[in-house]
């Protein structure tokens, strides 16, 4: 039996996230990327104010694989917030731009976000029925 191997799609968002991002806009403070050991999933600890509502958590990023099954294609999260939230997401990196949609893809709560040609800055927009915000953020570590 071989090995499994992460996946290549997760592997480049990965790539594009890794490290700590200072983000200002619609929101105020720092998210950090990490792999967990073995490459199948990353990691985002977020700190952020939004309107002075104080917003910690934990995300995790990857591909749900059921016991004995194979993975889902689509890289899914689960963030688990400091208001007691548990909200799940769906990732997409296309080249340069990333989407994040709320719930499930295809879902009017979504994150469009475009990579500067270095890789290490980015400028996006969260969009929800009602509301949302724009953001910036730069690569600090």
């Amino acid at each position: 039996m071989s090995q499994p191997q992460p996946s290549p799609d997760l592997a480049a968002l990965a790539r594009r996230l890794n490290g700590t991002w200072k983000l200002a806009g619609g929101v105020e403070g720092s998210v950090t990327f990490e792999p967990l050991d073995g490459g199948f999933f990353l990691l985002q600890h977020v700190d952020l104010d939004s309107h002075g509502v104080a917003i910690k958590g934990l995300e995790v990023i990857g591909h749900n694989k059921p016991f004995q099954g194979e993975p889902a294609a689509e890289i899914t999260s689960r963030f688990y917030g400091n208001a007691g939230d548990t909200l799940d997401y769906v990732y997409e990196l296309d080249g340069d731009i990333l989407t994040i949609w709320g719930g499930e893809k295809g879902s009017p709560a979504c994150c469009t976000t475009t990579f500067s040609a270095d890789g290490d800055s980015m400028a996006g927009a969260w969009v929800w029925p009602g509301g949302g915000y724009e953001y910036t953020a730069t690569r600090v570590g």
